[in-house]
């Protein structure tokens, strides 16, 4: 019961933080807010990819390795986005943004990116630390 629990709230936590990546993405885009060639790195394996296959992971017999997996990725965006949005003077600071029609819709899903990988956190870091049980 505990595998199956897992994998449907960390499913759901890659799910809620794709839509609202997709979503900050977009106001990205409307801003003119560039990122670097390594910053599009990160964000392309750590935030959107690893996610992924950490949500694929969770339902099969590697469900821990996908909730390790989970909570690794969530924490690096966590900390990737906490910094870019929060702290880092930048185009890209809820503070500090360019003229555009998206400033409301880039806060507002910064503000809900640092939710949900919060909880993605907390999903991942519960199923390694639960385990999983037996097949």
């Amino acid at each position: 019961m505990h595998n199956r629990i897992l994998a449907i709230a960390g499913t759901l936590a890659v799910g809620i933080h794709g839509i609202i990546a997709a979503l900050h993405g977009a106001a990205h885009s409307d801003l003119g807010i560039q990122m670097t060639a390594a910053e599009n790195a990160f964000i392309n394996i750590v935030i959107v990819a690893a996610p992924v296959v950490a949500a694929v992971l969770l339902w099969t017999r590697l469900a821990r390795a996908g909730a390790i997996l989970l909570a690794i990725s969530m924490a690096g965006a966590l900390l990737f986005g906490g910094y870019h949005h929060y702290v880092a003077i930048s185009p890209d600071h809820v503070a500090h943004l360019p003229a555009g029609n998206l400033q409301g819709q880039f806060r507002a899903t910064a503000a809900l990116l640092i939710v949900s990988e919060a909880f993605g956190v907390g999903v991942g870091a519960w199923g390694a630390w639960r385990g999983t049980e037996a097949a």
